[in-house]
């Protein structure tokens, strides 16, 4: 049985099978629905049913509790319709949406960054070349079925090689693979580009890059795209560890912050030790932007990294910082236990 799903405020409408999720018949419909994870474990592709009946597959309740659900709301990634649909939620207008690859990559290099992360460089074929935007994901397809997400962490226009930053997960389906028997030249196969995480430029607004661990990798790619499309924004990147070890670039971001009149970079640590010797700003990433900026009422926020990091960054700067709700853009990285399929 087909139903007909209706977006709210934009009016643009698709159809959706009774099989298939809200969000899959509007990224096939080509309807700029916000997501991330896919999975029901980030909660970015929420929003309100304000007419008509879905049922939820299996989702974290942290991305959807059973109050939210109560009030109407629904995580679009994991929900198919039972009747027509209207549904209100934030539309991405993007012109010029890329399609998504399915294709075979190469190994091109592993390198070890920190004790638990890894750089891998991927060789996409000669006569290939993905086209994403910077901040955007692939999947790496698996034999079982299973699919793993990672952010790029290059730049749309430095596309030669793509770069992935894996944080290693013990027990980990993928990531012990990565830091165990993966080596140079093996082929996997990838799908991408996907995510609704990338710079809205049709704004001048400040901006505030939010990273914990590896999101930093999709922020790395935003800033190379600034940096190479000469944007005059203001940018602000505040990057957060447990260890200073967590901060596997911070050289990186010392060099853009001494050669960049716009770019201010605040590295902080929660969990340092006295053989640390740190003497750099300390607790919760989010809190040290607080601290900073009380009021975000002209700036947007790029956040990525952990959920907890991602979820009370939203909370606080909408609450406390006056930060428009709309302004806030975010991918939260969910781990193979998140996922659990």
């Amino acid at each position: 049985m087909t139903f007909q799903v209706t977006v709210t405020p934009s009016g643009r409408q698709f159809s959706c099978e009774a099989d298939e999720t809200v969000l899959s018949a509007a990224l096939r419909a080509g309807v700029g629905l916000p997501y991330g994870c896919k999975n029901g474990a980030c909660g970015s592709c929420k929003g309100k049913i304000t007419t008509g009946l879905v049922t939820h597959g299996t989702h974290q309740q942290r991305a959807l509790s059973e109050a939210e659900e109560a009030e109407g709301m629904s995580l679009f990634c994991c929900a198919k319709p039972q009747s027509d649909l209207i549904i209100e939620v934030r539309e991405i207008v993007a012109s010029g949406d890329y399609p998504v690859k399915k294709m075979p990559t190469r190994v091109a290099k592993l390198e070890k960054l920190s004790d638990d992360v890894m750089l891998i460089a991927l060789q996409l074929p000669a006569n290939e070349r993905l086209q994403y935007r910077a901040g955007q994901y692939i999947e790496f397809m698996l034999r079982d079925g299973k699919r793993r997400s990672y952010s790029m962490a290059n730049a749309p226009h430095l596309d030669e090689q793509i770069t992935l930053h894996v944080r290693h997960m013990s027990g980990g389906l993928f990531t012990d693979q990565v830091f165990s028997t993966m080596k140079e030249r093996d082929i996997l196969r990838v799908e991408g580009p996907h995510g609704s995480f990338f710079l809205r430029e049709d704004s001048d607004k400040p901006i505030v890059l939010l990273a914990s661990g590896t999101g930093f990798a999709p922020i790395k790619a935003l800033m190379e795209h600034l940096i190479y499309t000469e944007s005059t924004r203001p940018v602000s990147l505040y990057w957060g560890g447990r260890r200073p070890s967590d901060l596997y670039m911070d050289a990186l971001c010392q060099e853009w912050a001494s050669k960049l009149p716009h770019f201010k970079y605040v590295p902080v640590i929660s969990n340092a030790t006295p053989e640390d010797t740190w003497t750099g700003r300390s607790g919760f990433v989010h809190q040290a932007v607080m601290a900073d900026m009380a009021d975000l009422s002209l700036y947007q926020v790029y956040a990525c990294g952990a959920p907890i990091v991602v979820e009370s960054a939203q909370r606080d700067f909408i609450a406390q910082c006056q930060l428009p709700a709309e302004e806030f853009y975010a991918d939260s990285f969910t781990s193979e236990a998140d996922l659990a399929n």
